[in-house]
């Protein structure tokens, strides 16, 4: 028997249900990006938004479609769906029924109406989780023209980008006369709003309408805001946990999730669910603070974690976090070199990072490196790379920064040779794979070929020459001996050198 609607009163008492049903509510919100981190995220914050507005808040449904495939949309749909949040720590696991979405669509099908919906009086909020790479950014933070998905969204009669939807349904609003919704990016980028505002503008103009561009401009508001809570991709675990908790009820679209929940949103005008109803949520004149923090000593750790973790054999976050030399130095990484330009004073960093490799060791949360380390050409710039500027020019180490971006590259070498034990997953894959094969044995030119790449790495570091020999050395060193005698070498010299104060 299956999770639905008419089966919701056949789930065991332990299980937390709406406080609504699910049948009464009424669509007000788009989110583009249906995965995993939005249903245990956003759906949830909205979840408990309608539960505590009464009546009120059935007009906060969500229509949520996934944008690459199909198969997500169509297993939600066979259960109303509805689908079982599993909270993982360390302990136990809570398991809670999701039901603020309403429908589910797949954005390239011929009969989604993601345009139309857009423009709908009754939707007054349209948020995103697509990736850092579903907005096909330079390295500058501007819309790249010449990406192959954009180039073909310019010159489409359906949009099958999130930038081309949006400006698409905008349009139409405009044309409409209508009152735009807040459109509201939920996707780890610096200024995510801004940004996202400014790509929109950039589509338009880019499709011939610079007045459309300027009324988005004008007219739609583009809060900014910080998402943070570590979202595994499902397993068969998971099922077999949901179909346990539920009471025997099957679950074809589970997620799991840490305890730990954060939303930080910039404060806009006009109606909203009362999203603060979930622990966690909060409206802040100023999320840039937060943001930042977040993007380096969580996003930034990491990725150092997924790279060097993914050459030592460690095949989780987790595992990684707990290992003696990698734990030690992401440790040290993400509290000496990560909190760069993060105005928090140092008590309050130290008990940030405290809580981040906490969170990082959960072992009952299984986050595969080889999924955290997708898309890092797109990622290294904001994560990484700016923090390391900052600490260049204050005269503090960048040892943490250049094991990232050495154990990234690695990947790619790997890959290249095909004896890296999974395919990674990059926009500039093909790139990369044919500057590892150009300069095959020569590790200071590998290293000078991708930095000199501004789309991957921005301008040029200070002392630039300098950080090429330091990345390359380490790849030699990867070369010559187990990436786990390398990890643990550089937790000895690390150590000795400059002890850590915090984690």
């Amino acid at each position: 028997m299956q999770l639905c609607r008419h089966t919701l009163s056949r789930v065991q008492d332990t299980v937390s249900l709406p406080e609504f049903d699910p049948a009464h509510l009424r669509p007000g919100i788009v989110h583009l990006g249906c995965g995993n981190f939005h249903r245990a995220h956003q759906v949830a914050a909205t979840q408990a938004a309608i539960g505590a507005m009464g009546r009120e808040g059935l007009g906060w449904g969500i229509v949520s479609a996934t944008m690459r495939k199909p198969d997500l949309a169509q297993a939600l749909g066979r259960q109303d769906n509805l689908y079982a949040l599993l909270t993982r720590g360390p302990r136990r696991t809570a398991v809670a029924v999701m039901a603020s979405i309403t429908n589910t669509v797949f954005a390239r099908a011929r009969d989604a109406g993601l345009t139309e919906r857009i423009a709908d009086p009754q939707t007054r909020i349209v948020t995103l989780t697509v990736t850092a790479s579903g907005y096909y950014l330079t390295a500058q933070g501007r819309l790249d023209s010449r990406a192959e998905a954009i180039r073909s969204d310019l010159a489409a009669a359906r949009p099958r980008t999130a930038l081309g939807i949006l400006a698409r349904g905008l349009a139409l609003v405009r044309k409409r006369g209508g009152v735009p919704p807040v459109i509201l990016c939920c996707d780890n980028l610096s200024e995510n709003g801004q940004t996202l505002r400014q790509a929109v503008m950039d589509f338009a103009s880019l499709r011939g309408n610079d007045a459309l561009a300027e009324w988005i401009g004008a007219s739609v508001q583009f809060p900014d805001s910080m998402v943070d809570r570590i979202v595994p991709a499902p397993t068969a675990t998971d099922r077999d946990d949901a179909r346990r908790l539920l009471g025997g009820l099957s679950d074809g679209a589970p997620v799991s999730a840490e305890p730990w929940f954060q939303w930080i949103i910039g404060r806009f005008e006009g109606d909203r669910p009362r999203w603060e109803a979930h622990t966690g949520t909060r409206f802040v004149p100023d999320v840039a603070v937060f943001e930042r923090a977040k993007l380096q000593m969580l996003n930034g750790t990491h990725m150092l974690l997924a790279y060097a973790g993914a050459l030592a054999g460690l095949d989780t976050v987790a595992a990684a976090a707990s290992d003696p030399a990698l734990g030690a130095l992401a440790a040290r990484f993400m509290r000496l070199e990560q909190g760069a330009d993060v105005t928090l004073d140092e008590a309050e960093l130290d008990e940030y990072a405290f809580e981040l490799m906490r969170r990082f060791r959960n072992a009952a949360i299984a986050h595969r490196v080889e999924r955290v380390g997708r898309n890092g050409s797109a990622k290294l710039v904001t994560r990484v790379l700016r923090p390391m500027r900052a600490n260049l020019e204050a005269g503090v180490s960048v040892a943490g920064a250049h094991l990232v971006i050495a154990s990234w590259i690695r990947w790619f070498i790997l890959h290249e040779r095909e004896v890296l034990r999974f395919v990674p997953v990059d926009p500039r894959s093909d790139t990369l794979v044919r500057l590892c094969a150009t300069w095959r044995g020569d590790h200071q030119a590998l290293v000078a070929a991708i930095l000199a790449r501004e789309e991957i790495a921005g301008p040029a570091l200070p002392r630039h020459e300098s950080q090429v020999a330091a990345i390359a050395s380490l790849l030699d060193r990867f070369e010559s001996a187990p990436a786990t005698a390398v990890l643990a070498e550089l937790a000895r010299q690390n150590h000795v050198m400059q002890p850590l104060v915090a984690c």
